[in-house]
Protein backbone atom coordinates (compact mmCIF):
# COMPACT_ATOMS: atom_id res chain seq x y z
CA UNK A 1 0.00 0.00 0.00
CA UNK A 2 1.47 3.38 -0.85
CA UNK A 3 0.17 6.89 0.25
CA UNK A 4 0.87 10.32 -0.91
CA UNK A 5 -0.10 13.00 1.80
CA UNK A 6 -0.35 16.79 2.10
CA UNK A 7 0.03 18.52 5.30
CA UNK A 8 -1.24 22.04 4.97
CA UNK A 9 0.71 22.70 1.97
CA UNK A 10 1.41 26.27 1.45
CA UNK A 11 3.31 28.08 -1.41
CA UNK A 12 3.57 31.89 -2.00
CA UNK A 13 5.68 33.54 -4.96
CA UNK A 14 6.69 37.58 -4.61
CA UNK A 15 5.02 37.17 -1.27
CA UNK A 16 1.91 36.17 -3.01
CA UNK A 17 -0.09 33.08 -1.65
CA UNK A 18 -0.48 30.99 -4.66
CA UNK A 19 -2.71 28.66 -2.06
CA UNK A 20 -2.61 27.69 1.68
CA UNK A 21 -3.81 25.10 3.73
CA UNK A 22 -3.63 21.83 1.53
CA UNK A 23 -3.85 18.69 2.85
CA UNK A 24 -4.95 15.53 1.43
CA UNK A 25 -4.52 12.08 1.95
CA UNK A 26 -4.13 9.41 -0.59
CA UNK A 27 -3.66 5.33 -1.37
CA UNK A 28 -3.06 2.80 -3.89
CA UNK A 29 -6.11 1.93 -5.36
CA UNK A 30 -7.63 5.29 -5.47
CA UNK A 31 -7.39 8.85 -7.80
CA UNK A 32 -7.39 12.45 -6.93
CA UNK A 33 -8.66 15.57 -9.14
CA UNK A 34 -7.35 18.83 -8.54
CA UNK A 35 -9.95 21.29 -10.15
CA UNK A 36 -9.75 25.13 -10.32
CA UNK A 37 -9.71 28.33 -11.90
CA UNK A 38 -6.50 29.58 -14.13
CA UNK A 39 -4.41 31.00 -11.54
CA UNK A 40 -5.21 28.64 -8.87
CA UNK A 41 -2.14 26.71 -8.29
CA UNK A 42 -2.89 23.35 -9.98
CA UNK A 43 0.51 23.20 -12.22
CA UNK A 44 2.12 24.36 -8.95
CA UNK A 45 0.87 22.22 -6.98
CA UNK A 46 1.37 18.90 -8.98
CA UNK A 47 4.99 20.22 -9.13
CA UNK A 48 5.03 19.91 -5.51
CA UNK A 49 3.73 16.78 -5.61
CA UNK A 50 6.54 15.90 -7.99
CA UNK A 51 9.40 16.50 -5.58
CA UNK A 52 9.70 19.46 -8.44
CA UNK A 53 9.06 22.77 -5.98
CA UNK A 54 9.40 22.92 -2.30
CA UNK A 55 6.65 24.14 -0.66
CA UNK A 56 6.86 27.70 0.96
CA UNK A 57 5.42 25.69 4.27
CA UNK A 58 4.09 22.33 4.64
CA UNK A 59 5.20 18.86 4.00
CA UNK A 60 4.81 16.17 1.17
CA UNK A 61 4.65 13.00 2.75
CA UNK A 62 5.28 9.83 0.36
CA UNK A 63 5.25 6.10 1.78
CA UNK A 64 5.16 2.49 0.60
CA UNK A 65 4.10 -0.41 2.78
CA UNK A 66 7.01 -0.15 4.99
CA UNK A 67 8.96 3.04 4.87
CA UNK A 68 8.64 6.88 3.91
CA UNK A 69 10.56 7.33 1.05
CA UNK A 70 13.22 10.28 -0.06
CA UNK A 71 12.51 13.53 -2.17
CA UNK A 72 15.80 12.28 -4.40
CA UNK A 73 14.54 8.39 -4.18
CA UNK A 74 10.45 8.67 -5.57
CA UNK A 75 11.56 9.18 -9.30
CA UNK A 76 11.48 5.23 -10.35
CA UNK A 77 8.32 4.96 -8.70
CA UNK A 78 6.66 8.11 -10.16
CA UNK A 79 5.00 8.92 -13.75
CA UNK A 80 4.75 12.38 -15.42
CA UNK A 81 2.79 13.71 -17.93
CA UNK A 82 2.64 17.68 -18.34
CA UNK A 83 2.67 20.66 -20.91
CA UNK A 84 6.72 21.02 -19.20
CA UNK A 85 7.41 17.85 -19.35
CA UNK A 86 10.44 17.70 -22.46
CA UNK A 87 11.55 15.19 -24.19
CA UNK A 88 14.27 15.59 -27.01
CA UNK A 89 13.03 16.23 -30.18
CA UNK A 90 16.30 15.77 -32.33
CA UNK A 91 16.68 12.14 -31.19
CA UNK A 92 13.78 9.28 -32.34
CA UNK A 93 11.76 7.42 -30.36
CA UNK A 94 13.36 4.42 -29.71
CA UNK A 95 16.63 7.02 -28.56
CA UNK A 96 14.03 8.84 -26.34
CA UNK A 97 12.68 5.53 -24.62
CA UNK A 98 16.40 4.16 -24.46
CA UNK A 99 17.57 7.33 -22.88
CA UNK A 100 14.90 7.25 -20.30
CA UNK A 101 14.89 3.48 -19.54
CA UNK A 102 18.95 3.78 -19.13
CA UNK A 103 18.19 6.89 -16.29
CA UNK A 104 15.44 4.26 -14.76
CA UNK A 105 18.02 1.48 -14.56
CA UNK A 106 15.50 -0.26 -16.89
CA UNK A 107 16.66 -2.70 -19.45
CA UNK A 108 16.43 -1.42 -23.27
CA UNK A 109 13.53 -3.85 -24.01
CA UNK A 110 12.67 -3.37 -28.03
CA UNK A 111 9.46 -5.82 -27.85
CA UNK A 112 8.44 -3.71 -24.89
CA UNK A 113 9.00 -0.75 -26.46
CA UNK A 114 6.99 -1.46 -29.23
CA UNK A 115 4.08 -2.72 -27.22
CA UNK A 116 4.28 0.87 -25.75
CA UNK A 117 4.52 2.06 -29.03
CA UNK A 118 1.41 0.05 -30.10
CA UNK A 119 -0.82 0.64 -27.43
CA UNK A 120 -0.66 4.43 -27.54
CA UNK A 121 -1.10 4.53 -31.27
CA UNK A 122 1.92 5.33 -32.51
CA UNK A 123 2.85 1.91 -33.99
CA UNK A 124 5.24 2.33 -37.48
CA UNK A 125 6.90 5.84 -35.52
CA UNK A 126 9.32 4.16 -33.33
CA UNK A 127 12.22 5.48 -35.40
CA UNK A 128 11.25 8.92 -36.47
CA UNK A 129 12.62 12.22 -34.64
CA UNK A 130 10.34 13.29 -32.40
CA UNK A 131 10.53 16.99 -34.45
CA UNK A 132 8.70 14.82 -36.89
CA UNK A 133 5.20 14.52 -34.69
CA UNK A 134 2.21 16.48 -34.02
CA UNK A 135 1.38 18.24 -31.10
CA UNK A 136 -0.79 15.37 -30.36
CA UNK A 137 1.62 12.59 -31.18
CA UNK A 138 4.22 14.59 -28.71
CA UNK A 139 1.28 13.91 -25.86
CA UNK A 140 1.48 10.16 -26.78
CA UNK A 141 4.87 9.62 -26.51
CA UNK A 142 4.99 11.51 -22.77
CA UNK A 143 2.61 8.26 -22.17
CA UNK A 144 5.14 6.02 -23.57
CA UNK A 145 7.63 7.38 -21.24
CA UNK A 146 5.67 7.57 -18.02
CA UNK A 147 4.05 4.37 -17.89
CA UNK A 148 7.55 2.59 -19.35
CA UNK A 149 7.94 1.66 -15.85
CA UNK A 150 4.56 0.54 -14.31
CA UNK A 151 4.94 3.56 -12.22
CA UNK A 152 3.07 3.32 -8.59
CA UNK A 153 2.16 6.73 -9.09
CA UNK A 154 0.61 8.45 -11.93
CA UNK A 155 0.67 12.44 -11.93
CA UNK A 156 -1.09 14.36 -14.42
CA UNK A 157 -1.42 18.02 -15.74
CA UNK A 158 -3.71 18.23 -18.11
CA UNK A 159 -4.17 14.77 -19.39
CA UNK A 160 -5.66 14.86 -23.08
CA UNK A 161 -4.05 18.14 -23.76
CA UNK A 162 -3.54 18.29 -27.80
CA UNK A 163 -5.23 14.90 -28.12
CA UNK A 164 -7.63 14.16 -30.63
CA UNK A 165 -10.61 11.53 -29.52
CA UNK A 166 -8.98 8.15 -30.26
CA UNK A 167 -5.60 9.65 -28.43
CA UNK A 168 -8.46 10.76 -25.04
CA UNK A 169 -9.77 7.44 -25.03
CA UNK A 170 -6.27 5.81 -24.85
CA UNK A 171 -5.38 7.66 -21.92
CA UNK A 172 -8.81 7.53 -19.91
CA UNK A 173 -7.61 3.79 -20.64
CA UNK A 174 -4.48 3.69 -18.90
CA UNK A 175 -5.65 6.18 -16.23
CA UNK A 176 -8.58 3.85 -15.44
CA UNK A 177 -5.86 0.53 -14.93
CA UNK A 178 -3.66 2.78 -12.41
CA UNK A 179 -6.21 3.82 -10.11
CA UNK A 180 -7.26 -0.06 -9.91
CA UNK A 181 -3.86 -0.92 -7.56
CA UNK A 182 -1.83 2.12 -7.98
CA UNK A 183 -2.11 5.93 -7.34
CA UNK A 184 -3.56 8.11 -9.91
CA UNK A 185 -3.22 12.04 -9.27
CA UNK A 186 -4.75 14.57 -12.35
CA UNK A 187 -5.08 18.23 -12.68
CA UNK A 188 -7.69 19.07 -15.02
CA UNK A 189 -10.99 21.37 -15.22
CA UNK A 190 -12.31 18.88 -18.38
CA UNK A 191 -15.62 17.18 -16.97
CA UNK A 192 -14.53 14.44 -18.91
CA UNK A 193 -11.57 13.90 -16.69
CA UNK A 194 -12.76 15.06 -13.69
CA UNK A 195 -14.55 11.78 -13.05
CA UNK A 196 -11.79 9.97 -13.27
CA UNK A 197 -10.87 11.05 -9.22
CA UNK A 198 -12.64 9.59 -6.48
CA UNK A 199 -11.09 12.32 -4.27
CA UNK A 200 -11.52 16.17 -5.21
CA UNK A 201 -9.38 18.92 -4.00
CA UNK A 202 -10.77 22.07 -5.63
CA UNK A 203 -8.59 25.30 -5.67
CA UNK A 204 -9.35 29.01 -5.16
CA UNK A 205 -7.80 32.08 -7.17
Amino acid sequence: MWTVKAQEISQKFNQRHIFEGISFEIQSGNSLVITGPNGSGKTTLIKIICQLLRPTSGHLIIKNEENQIDAHQIYPYLGLVGPYLQLYNNLSAFENYTFFARIRSLPVDMKYFRQLMAQLGLKGREFDELRTFSSGMLQRMKYVMAIMHKPRILILDEPTANLDEAGSEIVYGIMELQKKENILILATNEPEEVKFGEKKLVLHS
